[in-house]
């Protein structure tokens, strides 16, 4: 059984993982006959939302508490995966992925990458295992990698910086999958389009379908 490393952003789509996509990608993954272990970095949040008003909150949360949410309970620091007990990584989106897994929601093109997200996707790249990347959370592998193709859907400001890295940037709608079959990198929209939850859960099938395929 192929077995795939999950990393979580926290819970909730202003300020953490993206609920639906998070565990529309753990389906996606035991349906198509694989298993799956959710990560996320141990530290605080960047801020907290709350989710009904709109507004940020004089909270303090932490990501990996938080991410627990979704996986309930059964979550590890992130800075205890290796790829050597994994076959592929991929990450949710959400703006925590832009927040709390990088801070390109708040630096832009001078973003940098939480050191635990980087070394695990740097890890898995170099192990030759594929990694996938949903919604905002392609900006991660721009940051990291150049002259590689993906999407985030049709958004003018996360196409931007992902060319500006040096990469291409592919226009995509519901469902559809970039794939750079020489790095192993595949991206998805998502919610980066408006879409209805059963178009996420397409992106989420066809991300993890054609990620079980190199792998």
């Amino acid at each position: 059984m192929k077995k795939i490393a999950v990393i979580l952003a926290g819970c909730g789509v202003y300020d953490g993982a993206e609920i639906h996509e998070a565990v529309l990608t753990l389906l996606a993954i035991d349906k198509q006959g694989a298993a799956y272990q959710c990560f996320a970095p141990d530290m605080n949040q960047a801020h907290v939302v709350n989710h009904l008003k709109g507004e940020e909150s004089a909270e303090t949360r932490n990501v990996l508490v938080e991410s627990a949410r979704i996986s309930r309970g059964n979550i590890k620091p992130l800075s205890e995966y290796s790829p050597v007990t994994f076959d592929g990584l991929i990450i949710p989106g959400g703006f925590g992925a832009a927040k709390n897994l990088c801070d390109w929601a708040f630096k832009g093109d001078e973003c940098t990458v939480n050191p635990d997200v980087e070394k695990a996707i740097q890890t898995t790249f170099a192990a030759g295992k594929p990694i996938g990347a949903m919604c905002i959370a392609p900006v991660i592998l721009a940051k990291l990698f150049d002259g590689t193709n993906l999407t985030t859907g049709q958004d003018q400001a996360s196409g931007g910086f992902i060319e500006k890295m040096g990469n291409k940037y592919t226009n995509t709608t519901h469902g559809e999958v970039v794939i750079d079959r020489e790095k192993k990198l595949f991206t998805t929209p998502c919610y980066m389009l408006d879409a209805r939850i059963s178009e996420i859960e397409a992106g989420t099938s066809n991300i993890v379908r054609e990620m079980l395929k190199v792998m």
